[in-house]
């Protein structure tokens, strides 16, 4: 396997329902694994909690994400982004309608002063998504 990177998310116990939402904009296959699904002692309440989950697309996109366990800090912060980029216009139109929709829009998905289309938006779940359309010359 090539050395590759992707973001990995962590919630206070929603990464299923949000990898969940990611799957339906980005397709692809899904798999979870909950704290109790390991045959330890999972943290009480934490049984079907998210200890690792992992989304890959067909579009070669992975993302994974975790609930943070008891005793570990959660600081979400906005100091980060997930950023899909490309110039198939169409596919990354879709991905910005469905993850646009309900969000909060902090950048509108139009032509921007570096000649490409971009949008940034921040979802129901709190994370901030920036779409990029390479102009096609």
């Amino acid at each position: 396997m090539a050395t590759r990177l992707n973001p990995y998310l962590t919630f206070t116990g929603e990464a299923k329902q949000a990898l969940e939402f990611y799957q339906q904009v980005l397709g692809g296959d899904l798999s979870l694994n909950t704290y109790g699904g390991f045959g330890a002692e999972a943290p009480p309440g934490f049984e079907e909690k998210i200890m690792h989950g992992m989304l890959e697309t067909p579009s070669g996109f992975t993302l994974m994400a975790a609930d943070n366990p008891p005793g570990m800090e959660h600081t979400p912060g906005n100091d980060f982004a997930v950023s899909l980029s490309g110039d198939d216009a169409e596919e990354l139109r879709g991905y910005w309608s469905k993850l646009s929709d309900g969000s909060t829009v902090s950048v509108p998905l139009e032509k921007q002063m570096w000649g490409d289309v971009f949008g940034m938006c921040t979802d129901k779940f709190g994370i901030t998504w920036m779409v990029n359309i390479t102009e096609q010359g």
